[in-house]
């Protein structure tokens, strides 16, 4: 029972977070967080190192806002799975959509289907969830089931357009004990697709309280890398920072509809966990 219990427990907060949030379009790039699109060169800005993290630090933070209500849902398991996910099929994945080759949904598919069959860096474990039971099934094989599961995201609890501007730090909500943790991030493709991995290496995960400069207020979920070693030197995170590989943290915001999953946190007082 118990296994089952957590599985429908989380499939009913994914449900109503991704209700708030919806999953991103096959229009918008974005994403998966070594992969941002050039398009609009603020939505890099979510990187910030682990010495940056204290009370009144400002800095610029992008938070892409997205119409759940246009949003690609999650297809039902079978569904998904009876289509092939694999970047061999392109071409006949774009028939099936209706998608012309050189069409943005056409290079924002190809795009999500490189990035999921790209190789994993040393330590890590992914997997590209084309269904909601396969987002699940894979965190709970990460995490484990014996001690329960919880999901985090960022809230934004003002209503408004911004997506970019400079913030805050108000407060350190928690520090989320995260001795296994998964992270799901939205790709872009015509139903929702979530790249969801796994790391070895030391990860720290807080949800930190902040207010932008035009009084919007985000309660933000934060993960903290502490080692970069392996990671490409071409990561994103590199460039915005100006550091390389090993030489330094890096962390970053997820936005509201990007998920963190870690083992349950036990008589936590005050805060609601999922």
């Amino acid at each position: 029972m118990g296994v089952k219990f957590i599985c429908w427990t989380l499939f009913l907060n994914l449900l109503v977070l991704m209700s708030c949030y919806g999953s991103e379009g096959a229009m918008e790039m974005g994403g998966h967080m070594g992969h941002h699109h050039m398009d609009d060169p603020s939505s890099v800005m979510v990187f910030f190192t682990l010495k940056d993290l204290k009370i009144g630090k400002r800095m610029p933070i992008h938070f892409p806002k997205r119409d759940p209500s246009t949003s690609p849902k999650f297809w039902p398991k079978e569904e998904a799975d009876s289509i092939p996910f694999s970047l061999n099929e392109l071409p006949n994945l774009l028939r099936h959509f209706s998608f012309s080759i050189d069409s943005p949904q056409a290079k924002a598919m190809e795009e999500t289907l490189r990035e999921c069959e790209s190789k994993t860096i040393q330590g890590e474990v992914k997997l590209c969830a084309t269904s909601l039971e396969s987002m699940l099934e894979f965190t709970q094989r990460m995490i484990g089931s014996e001690s329960g599961i919880q999901v985090f995201s960022t809230s934004h609890k003002t209503k408004s357009s911004v997506n970019f501007q400079n913030y805050t730090m108000l407060e350190i909500l928690m520090e989320v004990p995260a001795p296994r943790m998964v992270a799901c991030h939205t790709m872009p493709y015509p139903y929702a697709v979530f790249y969801c991995h796994s790391q070895k290496s030391e990860n720290r995960v807080y949800k930190i309280s902040l207010v932008g400069d035009n009084g919007d207020e985000v309660e933000a979920m934060v993960v903290c890398h502490l080692d970069t070693s392996q990671w490409s030197p071409t990561h994103i995170s590199f460039s915005v920072l100006k550091v390389g590989p090993g030489s330094s943290s890096v962390c970053h915001f997820f936005p509201a509809d990007h998920f963190i999953f870690v083992p349950k946190l036990q008589d936590q007082n005050g805060f609601s966990s999922m």
